[in-house]
């Protein structure tokens, strides 16, 4: 939400934990995505300006409902055959179906789970229909439930925001018509993996930003942690799903830590642990246990199981990189992703020395088209740093700096390099 409508941070926050549940409380009711989200905006922007000077309402996410309701419902009520069919669903929702009691006072859906929740559970695995590609399926759930801009997303997967909102227009299309309800188990299985790494995705995005002067989007990460118990809550034996939640709340565990007093990023290997969320580690941790219990090993329980081995070392020096670098070895063997193959060669570096990560990281250089991959620019810089090339290391800083987004990142990356030179 643009803060120029008047809007507070704290504002902002509630807006994008309302979004999804209105827009899937539209949806369900009405159908008709695309109009329902452009309703939900709209209600959005007057939320923005009108909260900051009349106060939040006691049911702000009833006072969205109805606003965009309103909304939807005065363009639908230009074509007749439209009319008809709110109508027809109109007698068919029971009112309290449709309007947001206040909080603690709403009926509980199965499972315990509020409708909100239901909702916002129905139109994430909608997002993720089988009629859309795996690119089309991130795409909108990461528009509709993540709340993440267009310029957001096409960022996070390296593509012309042009080309972003022709995907997501596309997808809008695809899914028009489908039926607003939860899948039955078999098709929800098939839709969980694209499911999970959207999931994953709205975390990562919320607990590392892709651009902006903010290192951390609380409300995304959070987000994110909130869809992924209430999917475990679905599939509470499902191993993947435990594998993933294990691995945000171990991640988030160390966001206390992360950032100085002045915003500036602080590296994992220089972080006050005292500062780490013990609670958060312990679960977890638990967690992550568990996981490997629920079936074959996959991505997500070995990355939980990596985040469980950092957490639990008290000091950097402490921390099992044989054990790490073992277990990276199984996830690049399973999934041959660039950033899993990058922590790899950290791991190398911590066990068998820098210059034996600079070969990992220069082959997975080769290996990836284009330029401009920061990340890795700046891995080559600390390894380069740590074998003693201080001025190769200060110009892969400064590269890697150059090609972030990220205000925070592309200082502490400046810093480096000033510090060489220092």
């Amino acid at each position: 939400m643009d803060r120029s409508d008047g809007a507070s941070a704290s504002d902002e926050d509630l807006l994008r934990l309302h979004a999804p549940q209105v827009l899937g409380a539209l949806v369900r009711r009405y159908g008709h995505f695309d109009p329902a989200e452009d309703a939900v905006q709209e209600a959005l922007i007057a939320a923005a300006r009108q909260w900051p000077k009349e106060g939040v309402p006691g049911n702000p996410r009833g006072w969205l409902i109805r606003v965009a309701s309103r909304r939807l419902t005065d363009r639908l009520r230009s074509d007749t055959a439209r009319r008809r069919r709110e109508e027809t669903a109109a007698a068919l929702t029971p009112a309290d179906a449709f309007v947001a009691p206040p909080p603690g006072e709403g009926l509980a859906g199965p499972g315990g789970r509020a409708p909100s929740e239901d909702d916002t559970l129905t139109l994430l695995f909608l997002c993720c229909h089988p009629a859309l590609s795996p690119a089309a399926q991130i795409a909108l759930t990461l528009r509709a439930v993540g709340g993440l801009t267009t310029a957001e997303i096409a960022r996070a997967h390296l593509v012309g925001e042009a080309t972003m909102a022709q995907r997501i227009s596309r997808a809008k299309r695809a899914v028009r018509g489908a039926e607003f309800r939860a899948p039955e188990p078999e098709d929800r299985d098939r839709r969980l993996a694209a499911v999970l790494q959207v999931l994953y995705l709205i975390f990562n995005e919320g607990y590392t930003a892709t651009a902006g002067p903010e290192l951390h989007r609380t409300d995304l990460a959070r987000e994110a942690v909130r869809l992924t118990r209430a999917v475990r809550r679905l599939l509470p034996r499902e191993g993947r799903v435990t594998g993933l939640l294990a691995l945000m709340i171990l991640t988030e565990a160390r966001t206390p830590a992360r950032t100085g007093a002045h915003g500036e990023l602080i590296p994992l290997d220089e972080q006050d642990r005292s500062l780490w969320d013990r609670t958060a580690i312990a679960e977890g941790t638990a967690l992550a246990e568990e996981a490997l219990t629920q079936g074959p090993a996959g991505d997500y329980q070995l990355q939980a199981a990596i985040a469980a081995l950092h957490d639990e070392a008290g000091r950097a020096e402490d921390t099992d990189w044989p054990q790490i670098l073992a277990l990276y070895d199984l996830l690049v063997h399973r999934t041959p992703d660039p950033a899993a193959a990058l922590g790899r060669a950290v791991a190398v570096a911590m066990v068998h020395g820098p210059r034996a990560g600079l070969a990992e990281v220069d082959a997975l250089a080769e290996a990836l088209p284009g330029e401009g991959h920061y990340r890795l620019d700046a891995v080559r810089a600390h390894l380069l740093e740590r074998a003693g090339e201080l001025q190769a290391a200060r110009t892969a800083y400064l590269t890697a700096a150059e090609h972030t987004l990220s205000q925070p990142e592309a200082r502490y990356l400046r810093d480096r390099a000033d510090r060489i030179d220092s």
